[in-house]
């Protein structure tokens, strides 16, 4: 970034901060809308590269400080959530558990009756 922007980003109000923020959001969400999927993927894929090599270089001390770091901002955002907001998430993160449950038990139903017709298709 050239010495102009810093200076100019060094001076603007948090009014002006949280419009030019806005700003690129709309942008942002307007380019994904129009992308396509392997467009999508791409980005994605681009994404997931780049945090890989990023995790590759960084020392085990940089390593630790970014885990340490990740429960304190969980514990932050927490704090800063309505009630209506972690009500939101509890109802979501039960849903999630109820679907994973569900997938469990869909996945031992279809072991067993494969393994039924297994020993069915050995004994006839």
């Amino acid at each position: 970034m050239g010495q102009r922007s810093q200076q100019r980003r060094a001076e603007e109000t948090e009014e002006q901060r949280n419009s030019r923020l806005a700003v690129m959001a709309q942008h942002g969400q307007r380019r994904r809308a129009e992308e396509t999927d392997e467009q999508r993927n791409n980005r994605l894929a681009v994404m997931g590269q780049c945090c890989q090599q990023k995790r590759a270089e960084e020392t085990e001390e940089q390593r630790n400080s970014r885990l340490a770091i990740m429960p304190q901002r969980g514990q932050e955002r927490r704090a800063e959530g309505t009630d209506e907001q972690r009500n939101s998430q509890v109802s979501a993160m039960l849903q999630h558990a109820r679907e994973r449950r569900l997938n469990v038990i869909e996945g031992q139903n279809h072991h067993q009756i494969q393994t039924f017709y297994a020993a069915r298709t050995v004994l006839n």
